[in-house]
């Protein structure tokens, strides 16, 4: 849905008409060829977004392999490509806005147009729904992710009814029809090249897949599946649109169908509606427009900003850019700032310019991603790639000459688009090597190399970070039993962060200011007869970064860790540290929230199986004698459930009794409720505890409804422990049960 949703946006509605102006017929073959590159294209981002997960999309790939200036001026330029796309969508928001005026109200239109012209019209609309968006954008106003879906459908059935139409027209007249396409080639194959350059950006959107690369499950298959399907449907649709616009569109005067969309331009889709379609269809394909506009210029409002947020961590953009507002969580600066360079190119610039530099934009952005492919083919041979593109290296050359050819091809069109880029680069270029160059260098260490005390043993420890001084008995509470258990060594550690524009060897000026967390520590091992306890400090810039180092550094089984209770999407979007630990993690996790200080003696067990419950269960089998604890083992099942599915659900149950300790005192229960973590939220208000196993829900359900972890620690009145084995060990496990 996120690939369809931001390639069927508002591309396909503006450049129609455009394209089969320059091409004619021939614009059918412009659309697929262009396909066909993107496809080539499609397998650089599968492979690579499936080997690094990262936020960014094209300018992490592109960072990984060329990590200097190369990284920056692709960062530099996505931005710069997104911004220019916003300006198109804008634009043809204001087309579709007075296009629908003129067939409902032509009396205020041609007021209007009668006081400010109508150009002027058009650029007063478009500056007001962008600033709109832009206003929106920086106040935390999003579409959430079940809207989202519904614009993606409703946009695909406008269209299938526009297709539908066009579809029965054809086959009232065929012969008539047919002769839309004589002369196929009326403007050359040169007018196909040209078609293929300016229209471009329609199928720009399948690399935001990757972008939101972080928060999918299982990024190594998910990701080339998503990409190719949205790309199948996306080519599908395009190619059927454009046959019917040319063959089922009868001009008055007997001109030629490409001519009469040509003369359109970005409402040609409306009149081809108003030719084979009754009165409401017109209306729908008018509001069709608008909502595609309307949607496409929200989302990469939102996606260059995030670009260019993005760059300003890495200090490639000055400072501010990085910041959020302290209230709305939005990084205000970087919406702003793409807003005026939206606004800029918009009002200033013609439509076919700005498309076609758009386009520019993302072929040249395409190319060094292709690039980047072959790079860590030799940079990273051990970069574990579940998706390989395939015919390497042919296709990834290919990639690159044809992206780099259209993009040159459309110097002969639209100079002005190269002269708009080739200022953006040069821009970037000097402001990278006067200042960004500079500032970037001095962040790059992330965290500060020192020798390990001389207590502590890197070899399979079981870690506790330590950051709330109000937690810190509470956590080592939990963990000294799984460490005695496992026989490992516990260590305690705090991370010292240390702010991005100092260089990572000033953070030992920092240490005191931590030293009283690990005196608490140190305290509560003493009052509790834990003699053994390491303590330790580790300087980072980030604290994720601090947390993981500091499980590599003291080799852990287990890392145990504090967690406010919830982590929304625009916490992961901004980096939010439980979320990074969560991803990368290089052990098995613990994540805690505290919900009572004391030490619990009633827990609520729910599960239905799978890796991380069994891990569940072995802390059980520790935690539950130590703590004098009673356990309830659950299963949630529906009001209305049949007596099979409740004797299924106690079957779940049996599996989950069966992996606990015969001498832990165990209850079983069925909840009854219509959600999983409502019916256990509810619950647990009669228990102290619930532990649980990390969800591996669908990537849709985690952004619309939110994993069921999260939901139960963020509602639950009880402390929530949620438990996540380690993959490797995972693979590890699995390989020893089958071989």
């Amino acid at each position: 849905m996120i690939g369809v949703g931001a390639m069927i946006g508002a591309g396909i509605f503006v450049l129609t008409g455009i394209a089969a102006g320059v091409s004619g017929p021939a614009s059918i073959v412009a659309f697929a060829l262009n396909g066909v590159v993107t496809l080539l294209t499609a397998f650089a981002y599968a492979e690579l977004a499936a080997a690094i997960p990262e936020a960014g999309g094209g300018y992490a790939f592109v960072r990984r392999a060329f990590p200097g200036v190369v990284g920056f001026t692709a960062g530099w330029m996505l931005w710069f490509a997104y911004t220019v796309a916003c300006s198109l969508y804008a634009l043809g928001f204001a087309g579709y806005f007075w296009e629908f005026f003129l067939k409902y109200m032509p009396t205020a239109a041609e007021g209007m147009f009668g006081l400010v012209t109508e150009h002027g019209a058009g650029l007063i609309v478009t500056f007001v729904v962008a600033a709109m968006f832009i206003r929106l954008n920086a106040r935390g106003s999003e579409v959430t992710g079940m809207t989202e879906n519904v614009l993606t459908v409703a946009k695909l059935l406008i269209l299938g009814v526009f297709i539908a139409y066009g579809l029965k027209a054809v086959g009232v007249s065929p012969t008539e029809s047919a002769g839309a396409f004589n002369p196929f080639f009326p403007q050359g194959m040169g007018g196909v090249i040209v078609a293929m350059g300016l229209t471009f950006i329609a199928f720009e959107g399948y690399d935001l897949i990757a972008t939101v690369a972080e928060e999918i499950k299982e990024p190594e298959k998910n990701i080339p599946r998503a990409t190719f399907i949205s790309l199948g449907i996306t080519i599908v649709f395009y190619l059927l649109i454009l046959f019917v616009s040319l063959a089922a569109v009868r001009p008055p005067g007997g001109e030629p169908s490409w001519v009469f969309l040509g003369n359109y331009g970005e409402t040609a889709i409306v009149q081809a509606a108003e030719g084979f379609m009754p009165a409401f269809g017109v209306a729908v394909i008018v509001f069709g427009g608008l909502l595609s506009t309307m949607s496409a210029l929200n989302a990469t409002i939102m996606a260059s900003s995030r670009v260019a947020f993005s760059m300003g961590r890495d200090r490639w953009l000055p400072g501010p850019v990085a910041t959020i507002h302290p209230e709305r969580r939005t990084p205000h600066i970087a919406i702003l700032l793409t807003g005026v360079i939206l606004l800029v190119m918009a009002l200033t610039l013609p439509i076919t310019a700005v498309g076609s530099a758009a386009s520019l934009i993302f072929l040249l952005t395409f190319a060094m991603v292709n690039l980047a492919v072959i790079v860590l083919r030799r940079k990273a041979p051990d970069l574990k790639r579940r998706y390989k593109v395939p015919l390497y290296p042919f296709v990834p050359i290919l990639g690159i000459v044809l992206n780099v050819f259209l993009a040159v091809y459309q110097f002969t069109f639209q100079p002005l688009a190269w002269y708009v880029t080739i200022g953006w680069i040069v821009l970037g270029l000097i402001l990278y090597y006067a200042h960004f160059e500079k500032q970037a260098a001095a962040v790059k260490p992330q965290v500060l190399d020192r020798p390990l005390p001389a207590r502590i043993q890197a070899d399979n420890a079981v870690v506790v970070p330590l950051h709330n001084p109000d937690h810190v008995g509470v956590l080592l509470d939990y963990a000294r039993p799984l460490a005695e258990a496992k026989n490992k060594e516990l260590v305690a550690y705090s991370v010292v962060e240390v702010p991005r524009q100092l260089p990572i060897h000033e953070g030992l000026r920092f240490v005191p200011h931590r030293e009283g967390l690990l005196d608490r520590a140190r305290e509560h091992a003493a009052v509790r007869g834990l003699v053994d306890l390491g303590t330790d400090l580790v300087v980072a810039h980030q604290a994720s970064d601090g947390i993981l180092s500091g499980a590599k550094r003291y080799g852990a089984e287990l890392l145990f860790m504090g967690w406010k209770g919830y982590t929304d999407t625009r916490d992961r979007i901004f980096g939010e540290v439980a979320d990074q630990v969560i991803r990368q993690s290089p052990c098995d996790l613990a994540l805690l929230k505290v919900g009572n200080p004391e030490l619990p003696k009633r827990c609520l067990f729910p599960t239905a199986g799978g890796a991380n419950a069994q891990l569940a269960a072995e802390m059980l089998n520790t935690l539950a004698p130590a703590l004098g604890m009673e356990v309830t083992a659950c299963y949630v099942v529906k009001p209305n459930a049949t007596e099979g599915e409740r004797n299924e659900a106690y079957g779940w149950i049996d599996q989950t009794v069966k992996q606990l300790d015969s001498t832990i005192q165990i209850e079983r229960k069925l909840i009854e409720a219509r959600s999983i973590a409502a019916g256990i939220a509810k619950e647990s208000r009669e228990y102290d505890l619930v532990i649980l196993g990390a969800a591996r829900e669908p990537f849709l359900r985690q952004v619309m409804f939110g994993e069921i972890p999260e939901k139960v620690a963020r509602y639950s009145s009880a402390s929530v422990l949620v438990v996540k084995r380690y993959e490797g060990r995972v693979r590890s496990l699995l390989k020893r049960a089958f071989g």
